[in-house]
Order: C-alpha cells, then sequence, then structure tokens
C-alpha cells in the first residue's frame, strides 16, 4: 500500500480509558474509514523516523506500517484511523505523519482523573503491566516507580505506571496543541461520550469531514475486567521473551511478525492463538471495584486541580465537577 491509497488520516490519540476504544469502534464501521489490524500500532514511537529523508520515511511507513497494519483493507476506504492512545504524551513522535499527511486531524479524549486513573490501574493488572492489587498502594508507589524501583518484569512501558503523569492533561493538551497545531485537533470529553454517544460521534464526523453513518453501533466498549489468576493473566498478556512470539497473541504478532511469513507458519501460529484465547477467556472475571479512600482522592485532588483549570481555559470547558472527593467513590 502507497500514501496515495489512504490520502486522509486520522489519529485518536489517548489519553488511556477516556473513551478511545469507543470511538474507534464509531468510526471502524464508517464506509470510507480503513482501520488497522490493530488498534494501536503506536508505529510513530516505536519507530525514530523523524531524522529520516522524505523518500526514505515514506519508504518504512508503506513497508512497516501501511502494509503491516491497513494492507487489507477496500480499495474505496480513503482514509486510515489510528487509535494509539500513547500519541497524546510524544507528540513529536508524529510530526513525520504530518509530512506525509499534512491535514491529518487528531482526537483527544479526556476524562475526570478521578476516574480515569483507577480505571487505568485495572486495565494495566488486567494487560500483566500492574502487579500492585490495589489503587491506593499503586498510587503510594509513583515515587517509587518514578526512581525506576518496583517496575514489574512483565510492565512493557514503565511510564504508564506513573498515574501522576497520566492525569496531567492540561500540560499534555497544551504541549500538543504547540506540537501538532490547534486546529488540527479535537478535544473529546468522556462526559459528553457517555451522556450523548450520537451526538459526539457527529461532531467527530464533522470534524473528520465525514458523513455519519446511519449502521453505526453506539454500545459502550471495553469495559474493566478482572480476572481469577493474576499468574496466568501476567503469563499470556506479557509473556518471557522466549515465548512472546506465540504467548503475547495476535495484535504483537501484527507488529512483529515477518510480512512474508509462510502459510505452515500462520497456520501453527493461529492454532496457538486460538488456545490462548480460550484460556484469556476462562480466566476472565467481572471486575471486584473497591472504594478510593478519601486521603487518596484529596492527594489527587491536590497533585492534579491545576492541571484540570488549565486544561478548561485551553479547551474553553467548565470542568468544576472533575476531581470531587466524596465518601464510596468506587475505583
Amino acid at each position: 500500500m502507497i500514501v496515495s491509497d489512504l490520502p486522509h488520516f486520522a489519529f485518536i490519540v489517548g489519553a488511556p480509558r477516556c473513551g478511545t476504544t469507543t470511538l474507534a469502534a464509531f468510526l471502524k464501521e464508517h464506509p470510507r474509514i480503513c482501520y488497522p489490524a490493530v488498534k494501536e500500532p503506536h508505529f510513530f514511537l516505536q519507530h525514530d523516523v523523524t531524522a529520516l529523508d522524505d523518500a526514505a520515511l515514506r519508504d518504512i511507513v508503506e513497508r512497516e506500517y501501511l502494509d503491516r497494519f491497513y494492507g487489507d483493507c477496500p480499495s474505496d476506504r480513503d482514509m486510515g484511523v489510528d487509535g494509539s492512545v500513547s500519541y497524546l504524551y510524544a507528540p513529536e513522535g508524529l510530526c513525520p505523519a504530518l509530512k506525509l499527511w499534512p491535514d491529518a486531524r487528531f482526537i483527544i479524549a479526556v476524562r475526570d482523573p478521578m476516574t480515569m486513573l483507577p480505571s487505568l490501574h485495572s486495565r494495566l493488572k488486567y494487560t500483566g503491566d500492574e502487579t500492585i492489587e490495589r489503587f491506593e498502594d499503586a498510587w503510594a508507589a509513583i515515587p517509587d516507580r518514578a526512581a525506576g524501583r518496583r517496575i514489574p518484569r512483565s510492565c512493557l512501558e514503565p511510564r504508564w505506571l506513573r498515574y501522576d503523569e497520566a492525569g496531567k492533561f492540561g500540560s499534555y493538551v497544551e504541549r500538543f496543541f504547540d506540537i501538532i497545531g490547534r486546529e488540527r485537533c479535537m478535544v473529546s470529553l468522556f462526559d459528553d461520550l457517555v451522556a450523548d454517544p450520537q451526538g459526539q460521534y457527529r461532531a467527530i464526523c464533522a470534524f473528520l469531514g465525514l458523513e455519519p453513518s446511519a449502521a453505526t453501533d453506539f454500545s459502550a466498549r471495553r469495559e474493566s475486567r478482572g480476572f481469577r489468576f493474576g499468574w496466568l493473566q501476567r503469563l499470556l498478556k506479557r509473556p518471557p521473551s522466549f515465548a512472546r512470539t506465540y504467548l503475547a497473541g495476535e495484535k504483537f504478532s501484527q507488529r512483529e511478525r515477518a510480512l512474508d511469513s509462510s502459510d505452515a507458519e500462520d497456520k501453527v501460529t493461529e492454532k496457538i492463538f486460538s488456545i490462548r484465547k480460550r484460556l484469556i477467556r476462562w480466566n476472565r472475571v467481572p471486575l471486584a471495584k473497591r472504594p478510593i479512600p478519601l486521603a487518596v482522592q484529596r492527594d489527587i485532588r491536590g497533585r492534579l486541580k491545576g492541571e484540570i483549570e488549565h486544561l478548561g481555559k485551553l479547551i474553553g470547558r467548565d470542568l468544576g465537577s472533575w476531581l470531587e472527593v466524596r465518601e464510596g467513590r468506587l475505583g
């Protein structure tokens, strides 16, 4: 696939646990959208292509990004979507994408950190990146994590364990605007998505220059989940390096496998992936939510109140209801 096959591009850049999966699912069903083989390729952060000249940049993007993640898209689809939430925190990595798609659009999803951070903690436990069971203990471990201590071996990206950094929306959104351009960005509030998903979908379509699709499913996606056995969850989600090719699953394989792999290799891999999926489903249980201690809520509010006030000014929205401290709030 070449760049001109997908002349338009949209990036759903995060933050995590702010409705990005739901937004991506809405767009996936649109007849003009070419959706990647995995929701989050993370290509422009995993590959340092910022110093490449135009010809070399185009070559590697077409070979390792478009062919790998978008190669199976129908020819009548003209807009690619990338839902990598890591881009919000490192927008400089997207500058090469703007060379290839200068009219690219970026959707930034944000949410009240008081609900987003416990949800992120639950998700990281589910993916095997986090091993501290209670959110309040993971929050207390932030100084150690900042110093490089208490990082689980299974954790792919230690920066995700910095829950304090994940909620600094004012700073990160402002930096994203500065580097990418405010005119290219739309900020989507989780509050709006929950209250009126169809209205939010129409607003995003207008921003991207798309006609809304009547066939869109507006149900929520990726609710937080728990598991029976942590060791099995980490083995299947974040296996040791010697077993990663088969146990890490289809998303990892899509990022790492040779594009010219044989049919025999693919069939063996598919069989192993099928067994892995059944084990993951068996190990999955409903998430048991716990109250967030008031002291932790107050600490979150104290650290992030200025960030949320700044975000409100940046986007012209009253976010005064965010970071509310209350008895019985569940994480």
